[in-house]
């Protein structure tokens, strides 16, 4: 296949792009000598290649560490939060819940600072403002002061988390989008089990000390971010929509197989640049594209926004931000040992994100999909029964028993979650809308899923003592049957395409109302048969 690559060269078009791939009959011939130099030649650059894009993947990826540690230590530090600072019920609530709602504020101005200052800057601001904020949580004598660096936390989440994921997507080959663009999600994971290691580790010290010392940790990845911003490079397609083609083709050279990939990607991005030049490509007339979208987008904003929310009001926050409470009502008692059940909960999330990673581009998006909310329907169904037999029929299992009950439901839960819902919210929302939508529209998404998620934190507790928690799990599994039939109508698969033959996709009428299932070759098709069609009106 590298051999392939490497033969296929770019020459000057006479007009229309300036790039153009050239068939492979025109190359000349090659003995086999030179056939076997050129082939370990483009196996050694195909190696270095996938490297460097993983690594700019995985730096970039750091934002969603900061996420992860926030939802993963809050869990334990609002035990000694409530203890020191004395607040009430409903404070827990808008403390831990305010974070998915303030970050919307950096998703939303994300997208239109990303398109101003660039992906990679726009994910360092969200480093900075995030620090700021934890130092405040850190020091703050009264819950005024937690709640205004909570605030600026969530803003800075907001921002890295939104365009990491849309950065990852504009370096990554086809072959390997879903993969890399997974990695947030990984690192999300990641934080959360530190998150609730860092709970465990400081437990032991004073309460007035202990969650003081757990938010302060949170720090730490931002630094490593700002050191990241030194080695990875920016968007190929962010440069280009600056027409700062030389530095673009730059990186291309960085992260493609070859000089002829190089000139291939070139010529999709500069297509997809140029239709953005037939339209008004002001931030105003986006957000009206987005706000009365043509069928297409529309098909987009069904599938992007309808996942994110998915991914939250099946209940996956309640389960990791409130588990100490969930394990307290299954009946463990001392706060050590709650804190020991979540590093439990951590690991096997940590675990089944990393399953998710090996199969995301193998077995695609859809059938894993499937099985995450079929998975997380039946866990979340068990968790609830477990919960309400111990409260309302403690003869008929062992507290033991109910326990081991509770802890498998919301560890199955969490793993079903991990190889599904998951990654793949992140790897849609950042691969499915054209360049010219790409960062608004992704941030967009962000608001159904951080809705969804503060809903769920702020409302749990609340709803936990009206219908008790057992029963809160019963309204999560019916939420998450009906997630399993939208992933059936309004989730196509994108495995294996590129992010200008995803665009394509969304337009075809018909091929989306035969299950969104277009292979690759008739999408190859329609690209040389109607170049107009990357428009979307």
């Amino acid at each position: 296949m590298t051999g392939m690559m490497e033969s296929v060269k770019a020459r000057p078009a006479k007009g229309g792009s300036e790039y153009r791939r050239v068939e492979p009959e025109e190359e000349e011939e090659l003995d086999g000598a030179e056939w076997a130099r050129r082939a370990e030649a483009g196996s050694r650059r195909r190696k270095t290649a996938e490297r460097y894009v993983f690594t700019c993947a995985l730096f970039a990826s750091l934002n969603a560490i900061l996420l992860g540690y926030d939802v993963g230590v809050m869990s334990g530090a609002i035990i000694y939060i409530q203890k020191d600072l004395h607040i009430t019920e409903f404070q827990e609530e808008i403390l831990v819940g305010c974070l998915s709602v303030i970050s919307l504020l950096g998703s939303l101005s994300g997208g239109r600072t990303s398109d101003a200052i660039g992906r990679k800057w726009t994910m360092g601001l969200g480093a900075i403002i995030f620090q700021t904020g934890a130092a405040i949580m850190t020091f703050a004598p009264s819950f005024t002061v937690l709640m205004i660096g909570r605030l600026l936390a969530g803003v800075g989440i907001g921002f890295g988390a939104m365009i990491s994921a849309v950065y990852i997507a504009e370096i990554s080959p086809a072959a390997a989008r879903g993969t890399l663009t997974s990695l947030p999600e990984i690192c999300i994971n990641l934080g959360i089990l530190l998150g609730y290691v860092s709970n465990y580790a400081f437990s032991g010290l004073s309460e007035h000390i202990s969650w003081r010392v757990m938010l302060g940790v949170g720090i730490l990845p931002s630094v490593f971010i700002g050191v990241a911003l030194f080695v990875i490079p920016e968007s190929p397609r962010w440069l280009m929509m600056e027409k700062r083609v030389p530095e673009a083709r730059a990186v291309l050279l960085q992260i493609s197989e070859s000089e002829a990939e190089v000139e291939e990607r070139l010529a999709e991005i500069e297509e997809a640049a140029n239709i953005m030049k037939s339209v008004n490509s002001e931030d105003k007339a986006v957000w009206r594209e987005l706000l009365n979208p043509s069928p297409a987008v529309r098909r987009m904003l069904y599938a992007g926004c309808g996942i994110q929310l998915f991914q939250q009001i099946t209940g996956i926050d309640a389960t990791v931000y409130y588990s100490p409470t969930i394990f307290r009502d299954a009946g463990i008692k001392s706060d050590q040992e709650l804190l020991a059940a979540t590093v439990a909960v951590g690991f096997t999330k940590t675990i089944f994100i990393l399953v998710a990673i090996f199969l995301i581009d193998k077995v695609g998006r859809k059938p894993l999909l499937y099985v995450s909310t079929i998975g997380m329907t039946v866990c979340l169904f068990a968790l609830g029964t477990a919960l309400t037999l111990r409260k309302h029929a403690e003869g008929l299992i062992s507290p033991n028993l109910g326990i081991d009950m509770a802890i498998f439901a919301v560890c199955g839960n969490v793993a079903f979650f991990s190889i599904g819902m998951g990654p793949i919210c992140w790897v849609l929302s950042s691969e499915i809308f054209p360049i010219r939508l790409r960062a608004q529209a992704s941030a967009l998404g962000q608001v159904g899923g951080r809705v969804g998620s503060g809903l769920v934190s702020m409302s749990f507790l609340s709803m936990a003592r009206a219908i008790s928690v057992g029963g809160m799990f019963f309204v999560f599994a019916a939420i998450s049957t009906v997630s399993v039939v939208f992933v059936y109508f309004c989730v196509p698969e994108t495995k294996g395409k590129t992010l200008e033959q995803i665009e394509i996709m969304f337009e075809g009428g018909k091929e989306w109302k035969g299950g969104g299932e277009v292979e690759l070759e008739d999408t190859q098709h329609l690209i040389q048969g109607d170049k107009k069609s990357f428009s979307l009106g």
